[in-house]
């Protein structure tokens, strides 16, 4: 699995949470960016994560993770996938890329998502609920990159995700698909933990 890397995308402005940012948001008593950066590191794999800047709050909790700065990062999710995947290794063969607003995706499913991946049959992983619903994390081995280094805007890789054949990962429950961009998302999402 060593040439498989994690890539989290953490640039975007969380503007649907202003005036607090989702990923300094608490969880686990730390901010929400630190968590997802050691659950990633805890697979063994290597670890990027994409950020506003060097400077901004949020670079001084990616821990061991290799930040990629995304300085147009307003552009939309389109400009933070393409400037991570252009930052990857040439060794890298193949990227399991996550938003980093979904607290409720362990390590384990990362690694789970990364054991079904086989070079001898590279294709698109995608993880779904588990009545089926599509959602996060996305593997894409390396011969798609360079569609992924022709995306923009806001709409992620779904132009990607829609023109090629997909295969579905079970994780638990509605792990794939908890996303919190939003106050009434985080506090119906801790009201639901205690």
């Amino acid at each position: 699995m060593s040439q498989l890397a994690i890539l989290l995308l953490a640039a975007g402005s969380s503007s649907r949470m202003a005036p607090r940012d989702k990923l300094m948001e608490k969880v686990n008593g730390q901010p929400l960016l630190g968590l997802m950066s050691h659950r990633a590191m805890q697979t063994g794999l290597s670890s990027f994560v994409t950020i506003p800047s060097h400077s901004h709050p949020r670079a001084a909790h990616v821990g061991n993770a290799i930040p990629i700065e995304v300085p147009d990062a307003a552009e939309g999710m389109g400009i933070s996938i393409r400037t991570g995947i252009a930052a990857l290794p040439k060794t890298i063969g193949a990227v399991l890329i996550l938003p980093a607003d979904m607290p409720e995706i362990e390590t384990q499913d990362l690694l789970h998502m990364a054991k079904q991946y086989s070079s001898d049959d590279p294709q698109i992983l995608r993880a779904c609920t588990i009545d089926g619903t599509p959602g996060h994390p996305v593997l894409f081995p390396r011969h798609y990159f360079e569609e992924l280094l022709t995306l923009s805007g806001d709409s992620g890789a779904r132009s990607v995700l829609k023109n090629q054949p997909v295969k579905l990962v079970t994780l638990p429950g509605m792990r794939a698909v908890t996303d919190l961009d939003t106050p009434e998302a985080w506090t119906i999402w801790r009201a639901n933990k205690n």
